[in-house]
């Protein structure tokens, strides 16, 4: 799957492949060398312990640099009257009558119990580019759909850090 990442989101994952190739790999060889002189190795744990955490850095490394490569860049920047990517959007649900607040974000720092909204999802793709007082359509299949109304959008000028693994 190709991750829709923005400018942002590239630099903090390719921060966290430098981190993970300078010091923590550094890490783990040290503690897989620790654990293998205490001898026996078929009944040592902390060699075992070692070995995982140190393979579980090398698949993380390559996951990364996979979703880099395979990455399709989004622009963060919206007009000022229109919904974009970190933006808070507060909308009132008008079968149910309540009234909800999200932020707009790439796939990766998506998290519902936040209220974290992906642009990927029904609900994102519904929203991204209109305007306070819109009514919009989200089409959750081709069996249901469901209306909103958008009350505010404020726009975020604040560092995301929320990147999952950071």
């Amino acid at each position: 799957m190709r991750e829709k990442l923005t400018k942002k989101d590239v630099e903090k994952i390719e921060q966290e492949i430098e981190h993970r190739k300078l010091v923590v790999r550094k890490e783990a060889i040290e503690a897989v060398k620790e654990a293998r002189a205490q001898g026996d190795l078929s009944e040592n744990f902390e060699y075992y312990a070692a070995k995982k955490h140190k393979n579980q850095n090398e698949s993380r490394i390559r996951y990364l640099e996979n979703m880099l490569k395979t990455a399709t860049i989004v622009a963060d920047n919206s007009r000022a009257d229109e919904i974009g990517i970190d933006d808070i959007i507060e909308v009132l649900f008008e079968e149910e009558g309540e009234t909800e607040q999200y932020k707009l974000v790439t796939s990766i720092r998506g998290n519902s119990l936040q209220n974290r909204i992906s642009i990927e999802s029904p609900i994102g793709k519904a929203l991204k580019g209109h305007k306070v007082g819109d009514r919009v359509e989200v089409k959750v299949n081709d069996n249901y759909t469901y209306h909103l109304l958008i009350r505010t959008i404020t726009k975020n000028t604040t560092e995301d850090e929320s990147i999952r693994g950071f």
